[in-house]
């Protein structure tokens, strides 16, 4: 019998960015952009929640230490992103386009190292209450 569970954990940061592509002039950004284009910039209450899914422990029956998972996502993301301007403030998106996807994939990227490469995790980054996107999907 399959014993996987998953765990979640939601964490919170707040972030100003720009969509921008550098390739393109400022027409064809605002055409694909729209207002998220704008050259000041905007902000947004990002809503983190990451998936570990394993077999419990059998000595503590947790598939991972929240406190521990809460821990790592804080000093690693929250830390890292939280009241930063994604383009301009962190080294991670000198060169790649914020975007929620490329952030749900960072921050994918940034944690792995840090949970059990037994485990899978999963990565849901909500932009807005009603736009959220998650990786791997």
């Amino acid at each position: 019998m399959n014993k996987r569970v998953a765990i979640y954990r939601k964490e919170h940061f707040n972030a100003a960015h720009r969509l921008f592509n550098p390739a393109w002039d400022n027409q064809q950004n605002e055409k694909v952009f729209g207002k998220c284009a704008l050259p000041n910039y905007h902000g947004h209450n990002y809503d983190l929640v990451v998936k570990v899914t394993g077999e419990p422990d059998p000595e503590t029956g947790y598939v991972m230490d929240m406190k521990d998972l809460s821990d790592i996502i804080k000093r690693e993301v929250v830390e890292r992103f939280d009241h930063k301007n994604l383009n301009l403030d962190t080294v991670e998106f000198k060169n790649l386009n914020p975007t929620a996807e490329n952030i749900a994939v960072v921050i994918y990227t940034i944690l792995r190292p840090f949970i059990d490469p037994a485990k899978d995790l999963q990565i849901r980054l909500y932009e807005t209450a009603r736009n959220f996107v998650e990786y791997p999907a």
